[in-house]
């Protein structure tokens, strides 16, 4: 089961008009425009404008990839749909999928500027990045998001006049460096070699990754454990309820370690969960007793212990 977004990111890059969701890509320097319609429960309409028929067929394929919408996740639903923890969550919300990102260079590039920063704040930096550096339809009035090459060969003090901080604004840049200069390749199936060059950057450490992982490579088993919303759940779960109790990243690792290979789709619905407040936890195990969670925020919070 799949459901379209019914609005566009607070980045501003994905747009929904008329429950019409419309994206523009770029393939190296040629553009797509991408819209993205759901006639059906299960069915969904692709359609691209773009300068050759390749280029179109690229931003259909890696909009089909960020929407998640080829995912085949019915082994996830059986082994989960009565999970102590998420199941209720499973069940209600079938078409629940983790917002990914077309371009892997922009999930790194988000990952980075929301930091240890409040969501809100994140998304105004991502705003200013598109609105100075990205790239604009004239046609459309859609943008999309800086290059890696265009970041590469940007002073990190015009980043931090955008609001970035001065570490994070060079983390940036040598990380668009590495991308750019094919150092790193993010769109390598071997994944972790990436992951490992891109660990040797200053700034960059794993939750940076795994938002990477997750959000731009389609890596469900990747689970951004150091986020701020896992450790206040597992803190609250492990301690018998209390509100001011934060796990380690460490111990939200183990927490989630029975959903593998689906970790981090798993973070998503545990999240959901705690919105409804049916929490309890994986494989039976009595998280202190508690059977009910504070509502948390409904997306991973930037707000996090380690880069």
């Amino acid at each position: 089961m799949f459901s379209l977004p019914r609005r566009g990111g607070l980045d501003g890059l994905s747009q929904v008009r008329g429950g019409v969701l419309h994206r523009l890509l770029h393939a190296g320097s040629e553009p797509a425009v991408v819209r993205v319609a759901q006639l059906a429960p299960s069915r969904v309409l692709f359609g691209a404008w773009a300068p050759d028929r390749a280029t179109a067929q690229w931003g259909i394929d890696r909009m089909r990839v960020a929407l998640g919408v080829d995912q085949d996740l019915r082994q996830f639903y059986e082994r989960f749909r009565f999970d102590p923890l998420i199941g209720r969550a499973v069940r209600e919300h079938p078409a629940l999928r983790v917002a990914g990102r077309p371009e892997p260079f922009e999930a790194l590039m988000w990952a980075i500027a929301e930091q240890l920063i409040e969501f809100e704040r994140a998304a105004r930096i991502e705003r200013r990045l598109v609105a100075r550096l990205g790239r604009r339809c004239e046609a459309t009035g859609l943008r999309d998001a800086p290059s890696a090459r265009l970041i590469a060969s940007q002073a990190p003090a015009l980043l931090e006049s955008l609001d970035l901080t001065e570490g994070r604004a060079v983390a940036l840049v040598r990380a668009a460096r590495a991308v750019a200069s094919g150092r790193v390749d993010l769109h390598d199936s071997d994944h972790e070699s990436g992951w490992r060059r891109l660990r040797t950057i200053r700034g960059i450490g794993s939750w940076t990754v795994q938002r990477l992982a997750l959000t731009g490579q389609g890596r469900l088993d990747q689970l951004p454990a150091g986020d701020l919303a896992f450790r206040k759940l597992v803190g609250r779960l492990c301690s018998g309820g209390d509100p001011r109790a934060r796990a380690t990243e460490d111990e939200v690792v183990e927490f989630f370690a029975p959903y593998a290979p689906w970790c981090g789709l798993a973070g998503a619905y545990a999240l959901r969960a705690g919105l409804s407040g049916a929490v309890g936890s994986p494989g039976g195990r009595p998280p202190g007793g508690v059977t009910e969670a504070r509502p948390l925020g409904a997306e991973l919070s930037p707000a996090v212990t380690h880069a």
